[in-house]
């Protein structure tokens, strides 16, 4: 007979493991502007060797030969504590070597140009050798269009405001995150779409009046079945704000109280059988009705007093955020040229004070060693910050060779663009392009738009050219606009309409489209007379 017993075992295995190094530039690469400047501010006061200034290093002219340098800074993490002065030597080389060379050559100051027809080659990938998870797409409409400006002219503060996610995004990012039933899903999207400002199941008649929608309404217009749409709410009304998607204050304060555990308290008792009562603060009558002491409906009553009555309002408000770009796309001599936004960014170097500091024979051992490890760190955050602009500057030229048109033109001329595609021309990992395009914004003639913009998915077009989704939307919602309110187009008519331009759309994309865009059904848009 066999028994268990407890044993030490040593066991090999290899795993993956991020440096330091790699992991700095990986949360370096997701940064937008404002983040970066914070980051290197919080570094100047956490390394005595960074210095914000314009130069770099000192002059270079006598220096070691530069290629043997720029793996300096790997050869001087293994290196004995107790070795020469050379090491710092060798990292500041290689800190003038990265930021002297591995920037594409300007063609204006800060700029780059990205107009010649060859092949760009493939760079190396910081990130190819680490396993990363796919990636969302990006087809959130992140668009901020402002007048027209000058090149070279600063934008005003009114292009930086963005408007944060509403209630509509928020319930579809928790949707993309959830794994059901494809018809529930789809009949997810159809309460979704008929969510108001307060998050209430409700709808807007031809009066532009909000009255209430019943589940059997919302089946008929989006072509579910009872059944999905009955599991959707559920899916639904377990979503983050607690109360979404409830008929009426009662049952949103009912759900609210069911997350919160309190399902069998005197709270549910009161909600759901006095709450008339408890809106005219009829406690004692409450009490009476339900035989309980006073103090215990009062005690109901705090909890129902930390209740959400309207919990969409907070994803409704107007206030903007503040947004600067991270790169601006402007036309010089006839060629698109990518400029990085650098203003207010704090300007590295490495202090002279400490590299002469380094220079005495007397300085205690314990000091030089923890003067070295800080320009080991301040050199490795150089050529992080440097790769991170070499790569966001790269993927900036990928999207302007394939968006050209609507660099020229507009939004109609946007063409379907896949992350992955990006990846392939620019020679990097998929997720590399996922995080320069992260949080970040881009100064257009067209406007100021989130890098993520650009992405979309393709829908089978004229002569089996893609067109981007986001144009489709903008079509779907332009025959809408332009429609007669007494004899409002059918879902079918506009599949029939974008078929007629050669998109080839089914009618129940063209449905979902619709509840994207929070325009009511047919029915509810017919205008009666």
């Amino acid at each position: 007979m066999a028994y268990l017993e407890p044993k030490l075992v040593v066991k090999a295995t290899q795993k993956q493991v991020l440096t330091p190094g790699l992991v700095q530039m990986v949360s370096l690469l997701t940064l937008n502007k404002l983040e970066l400047t914070e980051m290197i501010q919080q570094e100047l006061v956490q390394n005595p060797v960074l210095e914000e200034g314009t130069e770099i290093v000192e002059s270079t002219e006598n220096a070691p030969e530069l290629d043997a340098a720029r793996e300096a800074p790997e050869q001087a993490q293994t290196a004995d504590a107790d070795g020469t002065d050379a090491e710092y030597e060798a990292l500041t080389e290689a800190a003038a070597r990265d930021h002297c060379v591995t920037e594409p050559e300007p063609t204006a100051e800060g700029a780059v140009d990205v107009a010649a027809p060859a092949e760009p080659e493939p760079m190396d990938d910081p990130y190819a050798d680490i396993d990363f998870q796919s990636f969302d797409n990006y087809l959130n409409d992140g668009a901020s269009r402002p007048r027209e400006t000058e090149v070279f002219e600063k934008p005003s503060f009114e292009n930086f405001l963005a408007k944060p996610p509403t209630l509509t995004d928020h319930l579809e990012w928790q949707l993309g995150l959830s794994t059901i039933d494809e018809n529930v899903r789809l009949a997810c999207h159809s309460i979704i779409g008929n969510l108001n400002e307060d998050g209430y199941l409700w709808a807007v008649d031809e009066n532009g009046r909000e009255i209430p929608i019943t589940l059997e309404e919302i089946a008929e217009s989006g072509e579910h079945t009872l059944e999905d749409v009955q599991k959707a709410l559920e899916v639904v009304q377990h979503f983050d704000p607690p109360g979404i998607a409830a008929s009426d204050l009662r049952e949103c304060l009912l759900i609210q109280l069911q997350i919160l555990g309190e399902e069998d308290s005197v709270a549910v008792e009161v909600v759901r059988d006095h709450l008339h009562k408890l809106q005219n603060k009829q406690f004692k009558e409450i009490a009476k009705a339900l035989n309980k002491p006073l103090n215990v409906i009062m005690d109901a009553l705090e909890i129902v007093k930390h209740l959400d009555p309207r919990p969409g309002q907070k994803y409704n408000k107007t206030q903007p955020r503040l947004i600067e770009p991270d790169v601006f796309i402007v036309k010089v001599g006839g060629q698109y040229t990518v400029v990085t936004n650098e203003d207010e960014v704090p300007q590295l170097r490495l202090s002279p004070t400490y590299r002469h500091m380094l220079e005495r024979d007397a300085l205690n051992k314990d000091v030089k060693n923890y003067v070295k490890d800080c320009f080991k760190s301040a050199v490795q955050l150089l050529k992080n910050i440097e790769q991170r602009k070499h790569i966001i500057v790269k993927v900036c030229e990928a999207i302007i060779r394939r968006q050209s048109e609507f660099l020229d033109k507009g939004i109609d001329q946007l063409k379907p663009m896949m992350i992955k595609d990006v990846a392939e021309e620019v020679g990097v990992h998929p997720s590399t392009v996922s995080r320069a395009v992260a949080n970040k914004f881009a100064h257009t003639a067209q406007g100021v738009f989130e890098l993520r913009y650009f992405f979309s998915e393709a829908v089978n077009g004229p002569m089996g050219n893609g067109t981007s989704l986001l144009i489709v939307k903008r079509k779907v919602k332009r025959f809408i606009e332009n429609e007669d309110p007494r004899s409002p187009l059918t879902d079918e008519k506009i599949a029939q309409m974008l078929k007629e331009e050669g998109i080839s759309v089914t009618r129940r994309s063209i449905t979902k489209y619709r509840e994207d865009l929070r325009i009511p059904s047919t029915h509810q848009r017919r205008v009666r007379s």
